[in-house]
């Protein structure tokens, strides 16, 4: 099935369908567009096709770039954000009826899986899936499973000081305050701090922010904008800075990461 991403959590409800999995296409209007915090029954792969979601829940946002999922369980809180001509699909899931974490977690997209989600989207399931639909499913759910895990999430925390700076940074990503700055805007020294970044979020609080400029690359480079305009916004004072970081934690410049994707290649 196929509607607008406002649409699809007004007038779409997977959880109401007796199937075990059941796919949604989405297409995003020029201007881009939001889906509100909700939750399933069934969990959720946010599957980008072309140009990029982010998805939040409770502590930590999540990046969908081309061609990669992100994978929501069940009964989850989660907002939903599209960049502008964006298309998605949905997989909504039976609980029970794959082997995937209880935690979100992103996972490369085989071209493979790509293709089967998308017939499964073409198929109406209000009358059920015939034998040979029924048979895709379960090659699907299995081949799905397997899947490798990328580590593209920014964790967020629900600890109020951090969440500040959290909010503070998604506001304005190129903020090059350092760590004594934030202490003395939050009211605690500069090691307690940097302590409990750590505790709450697992990284320095350089590396943290390092990972929200990450997100927010692949988020802004697959809506269309070019490699200066986001070195740009994020802050850095060089192109080859901002490629720099970029290579160094996903493998490959921006150039042949999104051409990679493109091709389906690993």
């Amino acid at each position: 099935m196929e509607m607008s991403l406002q649409a699809s959590y007004s007038n779409y409800d997977p959880d109401v369908i007796d199937l075990p999995a059941v796919a949604l296409n989405v297409d995003v209007a020029a201007n881009g567009s939001e889906m509100p915090v909700h939750q399933h029954r069934k969990g959720q792969l946010v599957l980008a096709l072309r140009g990029g979601v982010t998805c939040e829940v409770s502590d930590a946002l999540w990046m969908v770039p081309p061609q990669c999922g992100v994978w929501i369980p069940g009964g989850m809180l989660h907002s939903n954000r599209a960049t502008p001509n964006a298309r998605i699909c949905f997989l909504f899931v039976e609980p029970g009826a794959i082997d995937l974490p209880n935690t979100c977690c992103t996972l490369s997209i085989s071209p493979l899986v790509r293709e089967m989600i998308l017939y499964l989207a073409s198929v109406d399931p209000q009358d059920g899936y015939d034998p040979h639909t029924r048979r895709l499913v379960r090659v699907l759910l299995d081949e799905l499973a397997r899947m490798p895990v990328e580590q593209l999430h920014w964790a967020i925390s629900s600890d109020p000081k951090v969440r500040r700076i959290a909010q503070a940074l998604v506001r304005d990503p190129a903020d090059r305050s350092n760590l004594p700055q934030w202490a003395d805007r939050v009211a605690m020294s500069e090691r307690s701090l940097a302590r409990l970044i750590v505790k709450e979020t697992g990284l320095s609080f350089g590396r943290w922010r390092q990972q929200l400029h990450l997100i927010v690359a692949l988020r802004e480079l697959a809506a269309g904008m070019s490699v200066q305009q986001v070195s740009a916004e994020l802050g850095y004072e060089s192109v080859t800075a901002f490629i720099t970081m970029f290579k160094k934690s996903l493998g490959r410049p921006p150039a042949q990461y999104f051409a990679a994707l493109k091709g389906g290649n690993d």
